[in-house]
């Protein structure tokens, strides 16, 4: 069974850190491209982050421009894991953050995780 769980989310003031988590199962990471996305009430789910494979132990990364410099995402293949390493978080990083794994017309999607970043 497909799964990814995300993790790590929680209640933070505005310029802390958090870590964000993506563990999944029942497939490896190998070649998806694995990404971030956050959607708060009312908007669109945004793209954050994503981390595709471009050639044997190269990787290749882009993030959205608002959080450029704040947050970096990795992924540990060995754990099968993927992270999102969060930054100088401001008020408006508060969202469900959600892990998404794609491949060909393949994708899965986390249930998420809530950030909160308030005082």
């Amino acid at each position: 069974q497909v799964q990814l769980v995300e993790s790590g989310g929680g209640l933070v003031q505005p310029g802390g850190s958090l870590k964000l988590s993506c563990a999944a199962s029942g497939f490896t990471l190998g070649t998806y491209v694995m990404s971030w996305y956050r959607q708060t009430p009312g908007k669109e789910r945004e793209l954050v982050a994503s981390i595709r494979r471009i050639r044997d132990f190269t990787y290749f990364a882009n993030y959205a421009d608002s959080v450029k410099g704040r947050f970096t995402i990795s992924r540990d293949n060995a754990k099968n894991t993927v992270y999102l390493q969060m930054n100088s978080l401001k008020s408006d990083d508060t969202a469900v953050y959600h892990c998404n794994a794609a491949r060909d017309s393949l994708s899965f999607w986390g249930q998420g995780t809530q950030v909160t970043v308030s005082s």
